[in-house]
């Protein structure tokens, strides 16, 4: 066999092998979804995510589907959201699965706590969101509605809304993550890093006034965790780095 046959075979065993990861990581994400449409189910799990606005309204107030199909689309489209957040161990499994026969060792010890930690962070971001922030905000919110006016949220705006103040505090939280990676890669150094933090502190308000609803309270609970993950990701960087640095080659 020649030797570009040989690179052909290989990158065709590359092919396949991704092409089955990335069956197995829809099989995954397809099993959760249809446990989550069997119990609790679409409506009660878009109740569930309704409750914070639900809570913000006057008492037996409810929200309004302009969409003929609406009622069911939108709680559809939140379960399989969240079938996919809660695969997501298993569908970076399935990346790691890929990748790790082509690493070394110590490449190894660099990318499996990568993997971990950016899906513990980014459901640890979107379920902050939830638990803390979309309850304040909505308060807020309604605190600033005139009396003529009857609040009743469309669910497929409501649904909008919610999916991007999620992912922004869902990405916002795999900052230390970033700090990490730019750390072991060597394109800035920590004391770089550090000399710049009072513009990362600016950059970080400015980019939750951007992402958040133009109210104090969400973009001070987006800035803040955001600082503070950059804090730590400066502490964890030089302890990470070290332990996953290449065995020095004996002389």
């Amino acid at each position: 066999m020649t030797e570009k046959a040989a690179g052909e075979e290989t990158f065709i065993s590359h092919l396949i092998e991704l092409r089955d990861r990335l069956v197995k990581a829809s099989i995954g994400i397809a099993l959760m979804f249809g446990l989550l449409a069997l119990w609790p189910g679409p409506a009660a799990i878009y109740d569930i995510l309704a409750a914070p606005m639900i809570a913000a309204l006057p008492v037996g107030s409810k929200m309004i589907a302009t969409g003929v199909i609406a009622p069911f689309l939108v709680p559809m489209k939140v379960t399989l959201v969240i079938a996919f957040m809660l695969a997501l161990p298993w569908v970076f499994y399935q990346v790691w699965a890929f990748i790790a026969p082509g690493l070394y060792a110590h490449e190894k010890k660099l990318v499996l706590p990568l993997v971990i930690s950016s899906s513990l962070l980014f459901i640890g971001g979107v379920a902050f969101c939830y638990f803390f922030v979309f309850g304040r905000v909505f308060a807020f919110i309604a605190g600033f509605s005139p009396q003529s006016i009857a609040v009743t949220p469309d669910i497929e705006n409501y649904l909008d809304f919610v999916m991007s103040m999620c992912l922004a505090f869902g990405v916002t939280f795999e900052v230390p993550v970033v700090v990490v990676i730019l750390v072991r890669m060597g394109i800035v150094s920590v004391a770089k890093l550090k000399e710049i933090r009072s513009y990362v502190i600016v950059g970080a308000f400015v980019i939750a006034a951007i992402v958040t609803p133009p109210d104090v309270v969400s973009q001070l609970a987006l800035a803040i965790p955001m600082c503070l993950l950059y804090e730590l990701g400066l502490l964890l960087a030089p302890v990470f780095v070290r332990a996953t640095q290449a065995p020095e080659e004996p002389v």
